[in-house]
Formats: C-alpha cells, structure tokens, sequence
C-alpha cells in the first residue's frame, strides 16, 4: 500500500509516498481501508521535532485521524465496507495512523460514520468537530444566550467553534491578528471580529463592559491569563489549543491568576465515544452544516499539505484524499 512514513525528523518538503504492506489484522483492532484525512498542527510538531522524542518511535506512518470503510471487522462489531471515522488514542504516534490507504487501528478508536457526506467533507470533521463540540458544549455549556469570545478564530478549529456556536443562535466574538482575515471571520456568521493588536481590552470593553459569559482560549497559555480577566462573573474560560506556540505556564498561582468567580477549564481530545461522535453528527444534519474545508489535496501533494498548514492562511480544514 502507499503510505506516507515518517523516517525521521524533516521539513514539509521532504514528506514523500513510500509503499509498504498492509498491516496485518489481529484480535482488537481492526483494519480500515483510507478514503481521506485531515491535516493536524499535532501532525506538523510530530514531524518536525517531536518525532525525536522517546516516547515516539520512528519510522511511524503520521496521521491522528482518518475517514474510510471497514476491509477487515476482526473480532469487531463492525461489517465490512462499513463507513467509519477513526480519531486519537495514540493514532500516528503510538502506533501507525491515518496517512496510508489501509490503517491497522484499535476498535476502541474507530468510530460508525451514519451520516450523509462525501469522503473529503467527512474526513474535515474527526478531530476538528469533536474537539469544538467537546469544548463549546460539554466544558463551557454554550447556550443561545451566552456572549462568547474565541481567541485565535481563524483556524481550522477556530471556524468550526464559530459555526456551531453561531447554529444554536450563541453572540460570538471572534479574533485574529491579521486584517486580511477580519472578512473571513465575518463571512463565517461572527457578530464582532476583534483585531489582536494590544488594543483587544479596549475593544471588547467597548462592546461589553461587564465582560463576556463564555471564552474558547484556542492561542492557549500564552494569552490564557488576560483571556480570564475578559470573563464576566462566573463565567467560563475554556482552554483548548495552543496556537500561541506555547504549552504551558511557568510560575502560574491559580489562586491570583484565576480572577474570582470565574472557571478555568480545559479539554482533552485524546477519549472519543462513540456517543459523542453520533452527537456531533446529529447536530450537523439537525443544522445542515457543512463543513469548513480549505483545499483539497492527493497523497502526493503531502508536502503542499504540510507547507499550508504551516503557513497559517489555510482558513479551514485541509484534506487529503488516498484515491487518484
């Protein structure tokens, strides 16, 4: 099969197609034959460096997630041919993942797909989806009425939050760094966009001044700490990427840094359900939405893929399809 194998630690424009066999099917896992998957900034730190960590071993096929049809059930409940999503659990880390045209995955990572999409639109929602629904409505409890700010917008995950907080009739302000991106924010249903250019107090106080209820903090620690002084009381502040480049706060008191009356929380996207992917499919025919997607690539162009993402100008989920 054609695979995309990360032999060691390299830049985007090394990614190459190699062929290997087909993994070998066993008791617990189950094989799935690779219709399309979706591009992850995760994907793009493995590659260049965390790859190297011990906790890793190389050669890995990449990819934490992917959209096919079941070729081998196992000792599974699936049939064969079935339409399934796989997220997670160690995917293109722990073991092989997604960026192939078969995948050996556990059972307890792959997922029923009963929904109505082509294989690229499917392959947008995995991780994306279960990401922004986990954290809008499980961490943060989103509600019609609540005012919510999303720091860092514009990516892949920022879009996908902004539509479904926009589909419940949520208020939703959205921000970006860049001027050329403030259209796009707009387009995507935002009712402000906010410019992040050291004058994102001023502009929001001037819109609310008693602060928001709900914030989704995507930039992460580095901008976590002003992001909590932007809630109104108790309300909530969900911390869910790390688009800042910056995973974690040196020298945090939560007892001065957390203003009173507010919460902190976070989410994990590493424990998928079954339950929870079904939900996020509801919501999406329930809602007619579609998703998201940037462009559409072949496993060929791996290396364009990788060098978009990089770019931060995808504006939406990048995909590559395994078929010709």
């Amino acid at each position: 099969m054609r695979a995309i194998v990360l032999e060691r630690t390299c830049k985007a424009n090394e990614l190459t197609v190699t062929n290997v066999p087909v993994p070998k099917v066993k008791p617990g896992w189950v094989l799935v034959k690779v219709k399309a998957f979706g591009i992850n900034r995760s994907e793009i730190i493995t590659r260049s460096y965390e790859g190297d960590a011990p906790y890793i071993q190389l050669p890995r096929i990449l990819g934490i997630e992917c959209v096919g049809e079941i070729a081998d059930s196992s000792n599974s409940n699936f049939k064969k041919g079935q339409r399934v999503v796989a997220l997670m659990g160690g995917m293109g880390r722990s073991f092989d993942g997604g960026y192939a045209e078969y995948a050996l995955l556990p059972i307890s990572q792959v997922f029923a797909a009963d929904i109505d999409l082509s294989w690229e639109e499917l392959a947008a929602i995995p991780e994306t989806y279960f990401t922004a629904y986990g954290s809008l409505f499980d961490c943060l409890q989103l509600k019609s009425n609540d005012t919510l700010l999303i720091r860092g917008a514009t990516s892949a995950l920022g879009l996908v939050t902004l539509q479904l907080a926009k589909s419940i009739g949520s208020t939703v302000l959205a921000t970006t760094r860049s001027l050329n991106k403030m259209n796009l924010l707009k387009k995507h249903g935002a009712d402000f966009v906010l410019l992040d250019d050291g004058t994102l107090s001023k502009q929001l106080y001037s819109l609310y001044t008693d602060g928001v209820s709900k914030i989704l903090e995507l930039v992460g620690p580095a901008t976590l700490e002003q992001s909590m002084k932007f809630l109104s009381h108790h309300g909530i502040i969900c911390s869910t990427g790390i688009l800042g480049n910056k995973g974690t706060l040196e020298n945090f008191d939560p007892i001065k840094g957390i203003p009173n009356g507010v919460y902190l929380c976070s989410f994990f996207s590493n424990y998928p359900t079954q339950e929870q992917m079904n939900k996020i499919f509801n919501h999406i025919r329930q809602y007619r939405l579609k998703p998201p997607i940037s462009k559409i690539f072949s496993m060929d162009e791996i290396a364009d893929a990788h060098l978009l993402m990089e770019s931060n100008m995808a504006n939406g989920k990048i995909v590559v399809t395994t078929t010709e």
